[in-house]
């Protein structure tokens, strides 16, 4: 059971980061923003354990 807050505590954190680099992106380099779509997306789905 403690690893499964674990590794949805690491999800959440990992979606929490990349989604901070897309934004990051969308704001310096709008033309690359797209590149990094796809990471929240996926850390969003591990961390409410719909994946």
């Amino acid at each position: 059971m403690n690893t499964e807050k674990t590794s949805s505590a690491t999800s959440w954190l990992l979606f929490i980061v990349s989604t901070i680099v897309l934004l990051a992106m969308l704001i310096w380099v709008p033309q690359w923003f797209w590149l990094v779509i796809p990471f929240p997306l996926t850390f969003l789905v591990q961390a409410m354990r719909l994946m």
